[in-house]
């Protein structure tokens, strides 16, 4: 029986492990799809300062510079201008979707011209895969000179939602199989442990766990199965209090049902036939549970 015990613990051991591993392996997909989207970010503010410089050069400026882009919020980002320029609203959607073709993960995102004075928007259009969708107005009307601020929003592609989603799932999955590992083995453990002892001698009384039974004053008492379930679970903690909750969970938790005064029905009958020996009985402690009190 030790040697089982010792075998399900290292069933236990190299499960853990293979728990083990399965995470930390998520956490390196984690991170090496973190390590991803950084170089889609870095490679998308390249895309954005090429759309400047081209409004630039549109605006006939050659010589100014395009500020370093600003992320100004989530999928959100800001192209703005050393100096003032004016621009075409038809040649910047045309850069703008002709650059933006290069970014898989911009298929859809609208653009706002900003005035840097009073914040209020001198241009905008959306750009959807879907076509239809498009939301492209005043084209040929040239905006004048002034300062402005392009921002960009871009629409989050389902690849991240996905692979949050896996990710998150993945370790749901590995908390569900731990919970469910850990849980098989407490029982084999319970099991294993029970098996290790099938007679116990309480005071006067024999309790024979394996054929059911109580031996007292050499009288064979037979026990139901319920009842020897119960006596187990007290002859492994002889007078030490044990929890009501805990007595109803490991007496009846595979039924499905618990009904309230089964406990105190089946404690009833397991005294009724232990009364032959007055040294020993199950007493009420009060808000707590109960006790196999056995008088030395």
């Amino acid at each position: 029986m030790v040697d089982s015990l010792n075998l399900s613990s290292g069933k236990a051991n190299y499960l853990f492990a293979l728990l083990l591993l399965l995470f930390v392996t998520i956490i390196c997909v984690a991170f090496r799809t973190d390590n991803s989207d950084d170089f889609a970010i870095s490679r998308r503010e390249v895309l954005l300062r090429r759309i400047g410089h081209e409004i630039l050069l549109h605006s006939g400026d050659s010589t100014s510079r395009v500020l370093p882009v600003k992320i100004i919020g989530e999928n959100e980002y800001q192209i703005t201008f050393e100096n003032e320029l004016s621009f075409q609203p038809d040649s910047l959607i045309n850069t703008t979707q002709r650059l933006l073709v290069k970014d898989p993960r911009a298929s859809d995102y609208v653009v706002n011209v900003i005035n840097c004075g009073n914040a209020s928007v001198a241009y905008g259009f959306a750009i959807s895969k879907n076509k239809k969708e498009d939301i492209v107005t005043c084209k040929g009307r040239k905006q004048p000179v002034a300062c402005y601020k392009i921002n960009i929003k871009f629409n989050p592609t389902g690849t991240n939602i996905v692979k949050n989603g896996y990710f998150l799932g993945s370790l749901s999955f590995l908390a569900f199989v731990g919970f469910v590992t850990l849980r098989s083995f407490k029982k084999r453990k319970t099991l294993t442990v029970s098996r290790l002892r099938d007679s116990f001698t309480l005071g006067s009384v024999l309790f024979d766990s394996k054929n059911r039974t109580l031996v007292i004053n050499e009288k064979t008492i037979d026990l139901t199965a319920t009842e020897n379930r119960l006596m187990l679970i007290f002859a492994l903690s002889p007078n030490k209090t044990i929890e009501r909750s805990r007595l109803q969970k490991e007496i009846w938790e595979d039924e499905g049902v618990i009904v309230g005064r089964s406990l105190d029905m089946f404690i009833s009958k397991l005294r009724k036939k232990m009364v032959i020996d007055p040294n020993i009985n199950i007493v009420v402690i009060r808000g707590k549970g109960y006790k196999l009190e056995i008088k030395a």
